[in-house]
């Protein structure tokens, strides 16, 4: 995620976060459950409250499931249509009939005569094209008769700008028309004329949405100047500016293009497709624009690679419709001659299709004609999540809690796909290493580049879901391993040639392999990369140590090094320090498994000695939190403080503190924003971002206020569970609630699914504790919700759990794999009056029962050394 985007990689790069997956972080107490005083003084059980009436059972889960059922994915309905098109819900593949788009030959614009000349007050600099062909943007290009080229003014939104346009002689005038760019309309100009030695306006035009602008004058007027004086201009992520492709000396209304809007009910990703019965000789073409929501659905894509490879298509994709007709799958290349231009592979909902072509493309296509169109689909790249592919699964008594897990889930299964050269960032992130080979992408439509940051999140979604896909993990991490710098530094992603620099993503390969290892159990890659994790902890991150035992952004020449939000922070930060701490408990714990003991004892010992560094220096008293950074303007993130939390660094009144000025300080109706003020950019406690929301939401769980965390949780994805486009998860959420990049915001990103190891990790409470679910722990938090159930996928065969939870009573139920053993934590506010049943067994009553392993922790009881097999746990009260 970023504040802002550009093309350059080196400016303004794709970035990301890391957050510490569940299953690494340190458990701190969580809160008992209330269990009312019902039973007599017998002990005898009592009666449990009914169960919701909410569908269960093996199967009970399917219907939240997302993906389609096969590759072959159809639109399911007509949104819109304009212009002369005849059956338009025939696209829908329905009824045998066709979809026709009719267009007239349009007449050949008026032209200025020779010698007209033209100025403005300010114009963007040229550049060289990816072709290395020089690109100019001055004002010229409006009246060279070419739409192709355009004006750009240069201000940046310090309007007003002005187009002044000069003939040979005097010329009787009716009106003009201005062409603009779809991403550069001027929406509010005038016209004036130069008459009898002064400007006199001709025409004001206000709240322009249209590209072609025809701007009649009352009365034809005789002159040998117009000025054009630009006074509104669109709003867009590179900033704010006009782009004038063409003035005509004349009005020229527009002839609608005709074009049909397909929905296809959420998020999908991979090769569009078209059946075209026919078309008339003269070679009409297609233009496709692809939008992931309506309110970015233009007649340019909400994003395309070739925008940042250097435009070639213009914002939408191009075919030339041959008269007997054709089958066409939209893939990446020009269809000939250089000419016609698509992109290739799409992530989107909506689709419009428009009988037009771009002037450059002529001969090739041509904007006019007819085009009949049998159908449209989508051949589905991504993983193709179904029933019967699910390997882990969960299930709850709350229905909206369901529909975030599975749109987690699907939102994942859309960046789980093979990398391939056609559809990767074009920023030089283009791998032969990684070439044919399955990986997790951050996003579905953007940036399609394995970020290591955005596996600390989808990672674990993957295992917990997908747990045979889990190849997509490893290929990443081993291959950016591969990539290791001499100095010890990891890069974040393929991008860039491997070159971005961000401060905080070695760190996230460390924690991301111990995941990795703590799911799957592959000690072979723990192996082959131990070598590579001592030199990122005992190499690079000590050269970037001060001297008070702290990460510092700025030594060893990293103040130009960036971070997941490329944030303009340097010295001590505490989210770099928490996150070093989270590393270095990992790495012990991964050394330990190896038999590494001298690695795991110093990494343990440093992170203690950092644990006590980030308490001693960045613990700000007066907030009750701790300081963003110790640099610069005083300000609280949502990224530092949970991760001090949940990696132990804070005790039980720091934790407490730091999350309650978290929630009096972030709390937003779409989520809890990551700042507590605005010191480090406008709007940045405004901004949400589900990725960094995921440890808070964690270290709510385990702080025993599960009531808070389901309500972050509550917000924050039901704010993207109920707008458009529905189902898939947000990059990031903008003031208000709203894109908070505009059209280039990824609707289906992979960093935003911790909504799903949270409620299978904390809700649910199920965890592996050592590599490969050889031992495992159940600690549930349920809260408001009165019964789960779920499935995680183990090397060894699933886990299966499942829990009811009344005012009176708790009952867990476990299916355990062989080769394993764990340990549950049930409910127990007063041990002392509380009876443990181990199917009809006591095995609690107020003490343990001979022989048995439950022992009181905290408000909880502990019991241990449950092996494979079924067990039943019941949890009740008797009175005192």
């Amino acid at each position: 995620m970023s504040q802002s985007r550009t093309a350059s990689p080196d400016s303004d790069p794709a970035r990301r976060t890391v957050l510490a997956a569940g299953a690494a972080m340190v458990a701190l107490s969580a809160a008992g459950l209330p269990l009312a005083a019902a039973s007599p003084a017998t002990a005898a059980p009592v009666e449990a409250d009914p169960a919701p009436a909410v569908p269960r059972g093996t199967t009970s889960w399917h219907r939240y499931v997302q993906g389609p059922s096969s590759r072959t994915v159809r639109p399911v309905a007509v949104t819109a249509s304009a212009g002369d098109v005849r059956r338009p819900e025939a696209l829908l593949g329905r009824g045998g009939a066709t979809t026709v788009l009719r267009r007239p030959e349009p007449a050949d614009p008026p032209r200025w005569p020779r010698g007209t000349t033209a100025e403005a007050s300010s114009s963007h600099a040229g550049n060289n094209g990816n072709d290395g062909t020089p690109r100019t943007y001055d004002a010229t290009n409006a009246v060279d008769g070419d739409p192709d080229t355009f004006w750009n003014d240069d201000t940046q939104g310090a309007f007003p700008d002005t187009l002044t346009i000069t003939v040979p002689a005097p010329r009787r005038l009716s009106g003009i028309t201005v062409l603009s760019n779809s991403d550069g309309v001027p929406t509010g100009f005038t016209v004036e004329v130069w008459q009898d030695d002064a400007w006199s306006t001709v025409a004001t035009v206000v709240d322009n949405d249209v590209i072609q602008c025809a701007v009649p004058f009352a009365q034809p007027v005789p002159t040998d100047r117009v000025r054009i004086t630009v006074t509104g201009v669109q709003d867009t992520p590179r900033g704010a500016f006009t782009r004038v492709n063409e003035v005509w000396p004349a009005p020229v209304e527009a002839v609608a293009a005709p074009s049909v809007t397909v929905d296809f009910g959420k998020v999908v990703v991979g090769h569009p497709r078209i059946r075209f019965a026919s078309a008339s000789a003269n070679s009409p073409g297609v233009r496709l624009a692809f939008s992931e929501t309506v309110e970015c659905l233009t007649d340019r894509s909400d994003f395309t690679r070739s925008d940042q490879a250097g435009g070639a298509g213009r914002g939408t994709d191009q075919f030339a419709v041959p008269a007997r007709g054709t089958t066409w799958t939209d893939r990446k290349g020009h269809l000939r001659d250089g000419k016609v231009y698509a992109d290739g592979l799409h992530g989107f909902r909506y689709l419009r299709i428009t009988l037009d072509a771009l002037p450059s493309d002529a001969p090739v296509a041509q904007p006019w004609g007819t085009v009949e169109i049998d159908s449209v689909d989508l051949d589905f790249t991504a993983y193709l999540g179904t029933p019967g592919t699910y390997r882990g699964w969960f299930l709850c008594s709350d229905d909206a809690l369901n529909r975030y897990w599975y749109g987690a889930a699907y939102t994942n299964e859309l960046v789980t796909d093979t990398f391939r050269q056609d559809d990767v960032d074009p920023r030089g992130a283009w791998s032969a290493s990684l070439e044919g080979r399955l990986v997790l992408h951050d996003g579905a439509k953007r940036d399609r580049d394995p970020y290591v940051g955005d596996l600390a999140v989808s990672a674990p979604t993957l295992y917990l879901t997908h747990d045979d896909a889990a190849a997509a993990a490893r290929n990443v991490l081993a291959d950016l391993a591969d990539h290791q710098r001499a100095d010890g530094w990891i890069p974040p992603a393929s991008i860039n040639g491997y070159t971005l620099p961000l401060f905080d993503y070695p760190l996230g390969w460390v924690t991301c392999s111990w995941d990795y290892v703590l799911y799957t159990g592959d000690r072979s890659y723990a192996v082959r990369h131990h070598p590579n994790l001592v030199k990122v902890l005992d190499t690079w991150y000590p050269s970037v140590t001060d001297s008070s035992g702290l990460l510092s952004k700025g030594l060893n020449g990293t103040g130009g090094y960036g971070d997941y939000a490329f944030l303009g922070r340097t010295g001590r930060v505490t989210y770099y320090n928490a996150l070093y701490v989270q590393a270095l408990d990992n790495a012990a714990s991964l050394a330990r498994w190896l038999g590494h003991t001298a690695d795991a004892e110093r990494w343990a010992g440093r992170s203690r000695e950092f644990a006590r560094a980030v308490n001693a220096h960045l613990w700000d008293d007066s907030a009750g939190a701790y300081l963003d950074s110790s640099t610069g303007a005083v300000r609280h993130a949502q990224d530092g403080n949970p991760l001090a939390v949940t990696n132990g660094i804070a005790d039980a009144e720091r934790a407490a503190a730091a999350l309650d000025h978290l929630d009096a300080t972030t709390r937003r109706p779409y989520g809890n924003a990551f700042m507590d003020n605005d010191t480090l950019f406008a709007e940045a406690s405004q901004r949400v971002y589900a990725f960094t929301s995921y440890p808070e939401i964690v270290a709510r769980f385990r702080t025993g206020r599960t009531a808070s965390a389901l309500d972050q949780i509550r917000r924050t994805y039901g704010w993207m569970d109920g707008h458009d486009p529905g189902v898939t998860h947000w990059e990031g959420i903008g003031t208000g609630g709203s894109l908070y990049e505009g059209a280039y915001t990824s609707m289906a990103h992979g960093w935003s699914t911790g909504v799903l190891p949270a409620l299978t990790h904390e809700l649910l409470g199920a965890r592996p504790t050592t590599p490969g679910y050889t031992g495992w722990e159940v600690r549930p938090h349920p809260g408001d919700v009165a019964w789960a159930q779920g499935r995680l996928p183990t090397p060894h065969g699933p886990l299966g759990v499942e829990w009811e939870n009344t005012a009176s009573s708790f009952t867990l139920t476990l299916q355990v794999p062989r080769g394993t053993r764990g340990t549950v934590f049930l409910p127990a506010a007063d041990p002392a009056h509380t009876v443990v049943r181990d199917g009809g067994r006591i095995v609690w009553k107020g003490r343990p029962a001979a022989g048995r392993g439950v022992s009181v922790a905290g408000d909880r009881l502990e019991v241990t050394g449950l092996g494979p097999g079924s067990h039943r746990l019941g949890v009740t009260r008797y009175k005192r």
